[in-house]
């Protein structure tokens, strides 16, 4: 037997052993996996703040069991999370996986989450097939293909006929570009260029100069949340908003944390995503404002109510089993329905997605603070990528 093979042998049954001793212990153990180091910390800032409000809120007690949150930094790098996780559900005897901030990061742990049998609650990381990478897989965020559609769906009736698309080189990217084309050619539009930036220090400046060329109605642009302020920037310097281009895109290019920071280039910018932080609803309301007390002013994003709901999810298993197996508390995770602050969503039974709103939002300035203002609704959107 080759040294590799022996040792995988030897992983899997370690993985497999621990998910007894997982039950037999007095506390319920959730690893929390997030980048809070590197160019995604702000992923992991925002996620790890939701989940101690979702605690702080509603108790560190679950099923009879104290509740414990082990939150150790992945530094985005696939093989440390794999490594972090492997050794949660072995030395820790978690009893769920929680956050993934990046699509190659969730991928990475797939396995590990099948062999062991231990709920992977994926908090951020919105390429379609992740769910499918493996069957203990729950998404608590979104995918990228509900918020690309929606927004294909919405262009060609507002004047936006040409489109070029830029997104950042990965899974969610892909995503983006592909459904968004789709859709807005099924619509009678064109995407006259698909322009691709490297995921890790990327320079936006000769793309947008090759958009400012080619002169299209808008550029729909995908990239990673916190690497928008750049894109912005870069987007205002090389005047494409005096040029006539106009910026459209998924919500993370407007991200609610960095938002603020964007100045006026942003106004007038139409995005498309299942959540803002001015979403007009009590709850939220209630949400934004603990966010914000705990955290020094911070406004929660999208990564933070993937988070809290994430949390929520956790938390509704291990009441309704007992604290149970991972099968269990798979099962129980599955078709949860429930008031988000983003709005109305469940947990699709079938694909183990979120199901929820999508809303076209424009930036506006509100009491001097720049906000993405909800102005459409398209009600439970599933995702595009898993219709048959």
């Amino acid at each position: 037997m080759h040294k590799r093979v022996f040792l995988n042998a030897v992983t899997a049954a370690a993985l497999v052993a621990c998910v007894g001793s997982a039950l037999a212990q007095d506390k319920f153990k959730i690893g929390l996996i997030l980048p809070m180091t590197g160019p995604f910390a702000s992923t992991g800032k925002q996620i790890e703040a939701a989940a101690r409000l979702y605690m702080a809120q509603n108790g560190d007690m679950v099923a009879g069991k104290k509740v414990e949150l082990i939150v150790k930094d992945d530094t985005s790098a696939p093989d440390v999370t794999r490594r972090i996780a492997q050794e949660m559900v072995v030395n820790d005897k978690v009893n769920v996986l929680a956050g993934f901030g990046l699509t190659p990061l969730a991928l990475a742990t797939a396995p590990i989450a099948t062999q062991s049998k231990t709920p992977l609650v994926v908090m951020a990381a919105a390429t379609s097939s992740i769910t499918e990478a493996s069957p203990y897989i729950v998404r608590t965020s979104f995918t990228v293909p509900q918020a690309a559609v929606a927004l294909a769906d919405w262009a060609p009736s507002n004047n936006i006929k040409t489109v070029v698309t830029l997104v950042s080189d990965f899974g969610p990217g892909m995503d983006a570009e592909k459904f968004f084309k789709d859709r807005l050619t099924f619509n009678g539009g064109q995407v006259v260029e698909t322009l691709r930036v490297p995921l890790r220090n990327p320079d936006f400046a000769p793309f947008l100069q090759k958009v400012r060329d080619l002169k299209p109605d808008a550029l729909f642009a995908f990239v990673p949340s916190g690497a928008g302020a750049a894109l912005m920037k870069q987007f205002a310097e090389r005047g494409m908003d005096k040029a006539g281009i106009k910026m459209i895109g998924t919500g993370d290019i407007t991200d609610d944390d960095i938002l603020n920071g964007m100045g006026d280039v942003a106004l007038g910018v139409v995005t498309s995503h299942h959540y803002s932080a001015s979403h007009n609803s009590p709850l939220n309301k209630k949400f934004v404002a603990a966010f914000e007390k705990a955290n020094n002013g911070l406004r929660p994003n999208f990564m933070a109510v993937g988070g809290y709901d994430g949390m929520r999810v956790i938390y509704e298993a291990a009441k309704a089993t007992k604290a149970g197996s991972g099968e269990a508390l798979l099962n129980a995770m599955k078709g949860q329905i429930f008031e988000s602050p983003r709005g109305p969503m469940f947990i699709d039974a079938q694909t183990r997605d979120a199901v929820h709103n999508i809303y076209i939002r424009k930036v506006e300035k509100v009491n001097g603070q720049l906000y993405n203002q909800e102005f459409s609704t398209l009600k439970d959107v599933k995702d595009p990528g898993k219709a048959k």
